[in-house]
């Protein structure tokens, strides 16, 4: 509280001082501080050393990679490079795969894995989750997790799912307001839990369901046709009194006679 964006990084290569420009995924920014593992403000750090480092314009990913460039112009740009790049791939895509169109999708042979973003409170509950999905391993149509990670769900994980038309399952945790509204924007589905076998529920319906799908007859309404009469240009009308349900334009009927 009160520091802003705060990253841990571990210096490999180089010094990194106080002031330097620096980027890391799609965060950039300038070295504003950096704190040793005592809590020490240090003007510099050194390879092998791990420090926190203040001045970022957002939180990077565990896993991002760190670097100082020209100047925080070059950074910027690096990352306005990153940003483009993902939002290209993604509109690439045909519209975001959901659970709910799984289904319709395998039909059409263009799903032939469900790919995966998992994200977590604690990294145990990652693994366990990912265990659980393996599991769940079918012939024709198999989770893939593309990504797993803790924390809550960032923008860069929204913009993963929609570069890869993969699905978001949180465990624990929720989205950051800006991940939500990408998400809606790009059309990525995101489901939260709090107990893992709600999830491989969930997934297995939705992958029996696509390697055999049942198709079920369900009636809107039914009407009693009265009279019938010509017209040019259209044919033959059906005058017909609805006597349940509802009847809408361009639903598919049925005509039945005696039963």
């Amino acid at each position: 509280r009160g520091r802003g964006p705060v990253a841990t990084v571990l210096i490999q290569r180089g010094t990194l001082r106080v002031g330097d420009p620096m980027v890391a995924g799609l965060a950039h920014g300038r070295v504003r501080a950096m704190l040793d593992d005592k809590g020490q403000n240090v003007g510099e750090a050194t390879p092998s050393q791990p420090v926190e480092v203040l001045g970022l314009s957002t939180v990077p990913q565990a896993g991002d990679i760190f670097k100082v460039v020209a100047d925080e112009k070059t950074a910027k740009q690096i990352v306005e490079e990153r940003v483009l790049k993902m939002r290209v791939l993604a509109h690439e895509m045909r519209p975001r795969l959901t659970l709910d169109d799984l289904f319709t999708r395998v039909k059409e042979g263009e799903v032939q894995e469900l790919n995966l973003v998992i994200k977590g409170d604690v990294q145990g509950s990652v693994e366990a989750l990912r265990e659980s999905l393996e599991k769940l391993d079918q012939q024709q149509v198999r989770p893939n997790i593309i990504h797993q990670g803790v924390g809550a769900i960032s923008e860069t994980d929204v913009m993963l799912a929609a570069a890869s038309n993969a699905i978001i399952i949180g465990f624990n945790v929720r989205p950051a307001p800006k991940a939500k509204e990408m998400a809606a924007r790009e059309n990525v589905d995101l489901r939260m839990y709090r107990v893992i076998y709600k999830v491989t529920e969930d997934i297995q319906a939705a992958l029996v369901g696509m390697l055999k799908p049942e198709f079920e007859e369900v009636e809107q309404g039914h009407a009693a046709v009265r009279a019938t009469f010509k017209m040019s240009k259209v044919g033959i009308v059906a005058g017909s009194f609805v006597e349940a349900g509802e009847i809408s334009r361009g639903a598919r009927t049925r005509v039945i006679r005696d039963g």
